[in-house]
């Protein structure tokens, strides 16, 4: 049996196991270690491993560590042991981590397009999750993580860790009781000075990099550094540009403070303005989103460039009601102003711990006490695929939110779902 096939039914294997142990699971008890491995390493990981050794006391250990770039795996491998004071286990390819009793959680913060398949099999593998934002590189296979979470009895925290602030959650607080009125609008806002990341030729493969690993589900494309770190963001195969990679925390934002899910009407205009280079997705973006039965609408926007600030703020969220609006300027801070002067009413700025939100939710093994569940990050993270398709569609689209679907819309239909390049496949049935 070789290596490919091994690891095909290694997976089915693991989710069979899992499959019958689904209707009886065990409690993690207080004084369980957690033991954590943290996929993906070059820059957000980096802040996971610091997360989740910053919990020690509550008994979680960092116990290991996988990238596909060995050089970066390198350098995480010596900082974490000087860190935590002891060597982890290092992979390159997260399938062997599936396997691993020992290993209780996978942390991932992969390129979006691992997002769902790396979710989806650490679930199946009896493994607890916590997945960065987007939670999903498209709405079919985001829904395809909820299912496994749920199916598995898993505890699957999206990274829209802004959740976890105490002052949002008191802001959000403060608009259900009436606050600003009768909330009508939201909008968000994502204004970066994001630099042309230029023209790259194909070259070779570089020393210690497993660039089938990463490519992963996504096409085989050859190897340029505008396809890899950092710059993936920008290429659709592996991205979905700054609406989904800085959006879903504001879209999450906007959203909660509307109190609705998923719209029915989508629109998205912009394009690839300023820059001559490899970037194929817009950069300067305006979306609109439409819940014609709560008459309520959120806009949001993407800028690139030199560009004012808003009241402010250059990274937030706008809630608008009858009587005032709310304004998240910074990630742990709101502020009100009331009335038609304006005058400002409460604020406050404080945050919280969303890895330890998680940790106690891994306790209690109940999924509801997340801040920010799978279900929650797969709405979120869909606002901004679905201003994409718009986008990419070039017009309005009508949308199901129940079936997850566009009516009588084949073109658009056509984006919910990618073409899986095998074996990284995600299956049809979880």
């Amino acid at each position: 049996m070789d290596q490919t096939n091994r690891r095909y039914f290694l997976m089915t294997s693991l989710a069979m196991t899992a499959s019958s142990l689904a209707h009886s699971p065990v409690s993690t008890q207080a004084n369980d270690r957690i033991r954590i491995a943290v996929v993906g390493l070059r820059s957000r990981g980096r802040n996971h491993i610091q997360a989740f050794h910053d919990l020690r006391n509550h008994n979680v250990e960092v116990a290991a560590l996988c990238d596909i770039d060995e050089n970066i795996l390198s350098e995480r491998l010596i900082e974490t042991e000087k860190l935590t004071g002891k060597r982890p286990e290092t992979f390159t390819d997260m399938r062997d981590l599936m396997d691993k009793k020992d290993i209780d959680v996978i942390s991932f913060a992969t390129p979006n397009h691992w997002h769902a398949l790396g979710t989806i099999w650490a679930c199946q593998a009896g493994k607890d999750v916590y997945i960065e934002k987007p939670t999903s590189h498209g709405i079919w296979e985001g829904r395809k993580m909820v299912e496994a979470a749920r199916k598995y009895h898993r505890i699957v925290q999206s990274g829209t860790q802004i959740r976890s602030s105490v002052a949002i959650q008191e802001g959000m607080q403060k608009i259900r009781e009436g606050l600003i009125g009768d909330v009508y609008m939201a909008r968000g806002l994502c204004f970066k000075w994001r630099k042309s990341i230029g023209k790259a030729k194909e070259q070779p493969i570089p020393p210690g990099i497993h660039y089938d690993l990463w490519t992963g589900p996504a096409p085989k494309r050859p190897f340029t550094k505008n396809r890899f770190h950092y710059q993936w963001h920008w290429q659709w195969d592996y991205g979905n540009g700054d609406i989904g990679n800085q959006g879903p925390h504001q879209l999450d934002l906007a959203r909660w403070g509307l109190g609705v899910g998923l719209p029915k009407r989508i629109q998205s205009l912009g394009g690839h303005y300023l820059f001559n280079d490899d970037q194929e997705t817009p950069n300067v973006q305006i979306s609109t989103f439409e819940y014609p039965d709560e008459q309520k609408i959120l806009t949001f926007e993407v800028r690139h460039w030199i560009t004012n600030s808003e009241g402010g703020s250059q990274i937030g969220a706008f809630i608008y009601g009858s009587e005032g609006y709310l304004e998240i300027s910074q990630y742990d801070g709101y502020r009100t102003f009331l009335g038609k002067k304006q005058e400002p009413g409460p604020s406050r700025e404080e945050g919280g711990n969303h890895f330890s939100n998680f940790i106690d939710a891994i306790r209690t093994r109940n999924h509801n006490q997340l801040n920010s569940d799978i279900e929650e990050g797969h709405i979120s993270s869909s606002l901004a695929h679905l201003a994409n398709i718009a986008y990419r569609t070039g017009r309005t689209l009508q949308y199901d939110p129940l079936e997850e679907k566009f009516p009588n819309d084949d073109e658009s239909n056509a984006f919910l779902k990618r073409q899986y390049r095998p074996p990284f496949v995600v299956p049809e049935e979880i």
